[in-house]
């Protein structure tokens, strides 16, 4: 809900979003050079936190700011559920801006959910997939075992979110209204059988709900968390060197996938980023491309006939599952051990 707020000459809206609607009766006004903005941060488990960010638009919401860092009070990290809560921005110390005029401004209230170092997390436990914060950094992508992953070479990667568990037929089931998996009655496996193009088709529809920007990992950011990010121990494969560890792979499925989270999770809290099923990311796909890659943030070739896939799968031998191989397809091609997971920036 937006609403309208006239404070001493300036016009501005507010409006929020929340995981699972818990942002509520979002107000703001002005007092001397100052923005107050108050809301409600309801349901769910009181022992939860959340971290709650305030941007503002100057166009009526088109376009947003990064999150804003001058304010204070029950914003960042760590806020619990309750009410009337209040954020105090100072516009005059707001880095890159000094001051809040016009009649198409914009705030919006955003929170995330924290999980606590003792809180129980379970794959495929909502229709919004859990999404786990990575620090951005410099790390050496590639290896030198193959051609398309030579050479290999730097990468630095802004921050990012991505999705703890790859997406369950019960996330997608419940956006999309069916089930296009071969192995079927098994909501908390990976959703399979699901193009790049489908994936897009899904990309739209959980976004129209949730009020986020969901959307597939680039190669880089896949590579980044499947190696531990900035925890990273060096392991084969995304968390051990033993990919029974990590893996359901062609030496233990059984021929099927598998539940997400069964398997020892990598240094980041990421489980089955090798083996259960392949991942499609967002990129292009080229053998040659790190021979050119850009140093920062690459996102791909700027075209292509094949869409990159990263981890192996449960079809697939062990060399298929190390967090640095790759490979592509077309990005209408489905199949049964196929399928994905999702990022996030803000």
């Amino acid at each position: 809900m937006i609403k309208k707020v006239f404070t001493i000459g300036i016009f501005f809206y507010v409006t929020a979003t929340g995981f699972g609607q818990r942002v509520t009766n979002v107000r703001a006004r002005q007092e001397d050079k100052k923005i107050i903005v108050t809301y409600d941060l309801a349901g769910g488990d009181a022992n939860q936190t959340y971290t709650v960010k305030l941007l503002v638009s100057e166009d009526g919401g088109s376009t947003w700011t990064g999150t804003l860092t001058a304010v204070t009070g029950d914003a960042g990290a760590g806020i619990k559920t309750g009410y009337s809560k209040q954020v105090i921005w100072d516009p005059l110390t707001e880095p890159g801006r000094d001051r809040l005029q016009g009649d198409k401004i914009v705030f919006k209230v955003r929170t995330e959910f924290t999980p606590s170092p003792s809180a129980t997390t379970t794959g495929g436990s909502g229709w919004e997939p859990e999404m786990i914060y990575i620090a951005g950094s410099t790390f050496n992508m590639g290896s030198n075992d193959y051609s398309d992953e030579k050479p290999v070479h730097p990468v630095t990667l802004s921050d990012f979110y991505i999705g703890k568990y790859e997406v369950t037929q019960k996330q997608w089931r419940y956006i999309m209204g069916s089930n296009p998996s071969y192995f079927k009655d098994c909501d908390q496996c990976p959703v399979e059988n699901v193009s790049w193009d489908d994936v897009q088709e899904y990309l739209k529809k959980l976004n129209a709900r949730s009020g986020k920007i969901f959307r597939l990992p680039t190669e880089a950011e896949w590579e980044y968390a499947a190696r531990g990010g900035n925890k990273s121990r060096g392991y084969t494969y995304s968390g051990s060197n033993t990919i029974g560890d990590v893996a359901w792979y062609n030496g233990n499925s059984r021929s099927k996938t598998h539940p997400v989270g069964q398997k020892q999770p990598n240094e980041l809290g990421i489980n089955d980023m090798s083996g259960n099923v392949w991942e499609w990311c967002s990129d292009w796909y080229d053998e040659n491309y790190y021979k050119s890659s850009p140093s920062c943030d690459p996102k791909g070739p700027s075209s292509g006939t094949y869409r990159s896939l990263r981890g192996g799968s449960w079809l697939d031998a062990p060399n298929f599952c190390r967090t640095a191989n790759r490979y592509g397809n077309n990005p209408g091609y489905r199949i049964r051990n196929l399928g994905f997971r999702l990022a996030r920036t803000e």
